[in-house]
């Protein structure tokens, strides 16, 4: 499943983000219950929507860790999925490579961590939601010209 899939999904699932039902959607789509056994990395790459070039870039900034078969292939199982797709979302949405680097650090150290990683994310957070509003705004100054020139504008 592609990444514009896994985000159709998504976005059809939730609705309201405000909506208590959205951590569950995320839960969802992080679970990788159809990744049954270890897939390689065409497959992983196609269904995340990145190329194999990124996972081999991740792997080497060592955001994640891959088995290797009898003959040397990567072979993802359900949990490094799970991880790539959490960190395709950070990406996304601009969290930096180190700033990604040190929260994977984080996890691997242990649960001690939870509240260096909890700080992480909750910056990582405001920072998404300003982008968003900024975006907001970007939208209503381009309809705002769309309508000067006659064009229609979206409801």
């Amino acid at each position: 499943m592609a990444t514009d899939d896994l985000m159709s999904r998504a976005l059809a699932a939730l609705g309201d983000v405000d909506d208590p039902n959205t951590i569950e959607v995320v839960h969802d789509l992080i679970d990788a219950g159809g990744v049954t056994e270890p897939l390689p990395i065409a497959e992983v790459a196609d269904m995340l929507g990145i190329s194999a070039h990124t996972l081999r870039y991740y792997e080497r900034a060592e955001l994640i860790t891959v088995e290797r078969d009898s003959n040397g292939h990567r072979r993802y199982d359900a949990a490094a999925v799970r991880r790539l797709v959490f960190l395709t979302r950070l990406r996304l949405s601009g969290m930096p490579m180190r700033d990604l680097q040190h929260y994977v650090d984080l996890v691997d150290r242990g649960d001690h961590t939870v509240p260096e990683r909890l700080d992480i994310l909750m910056e990582h957070r405001d920072t998404i939601r300003r982008q968003i509003r900024e975006l907001q705004f970007s939208l209503v100054a381009t309809e705002y010209k769309i309508a000067t020139y006659g064009g229609e504008t979206a409801p």
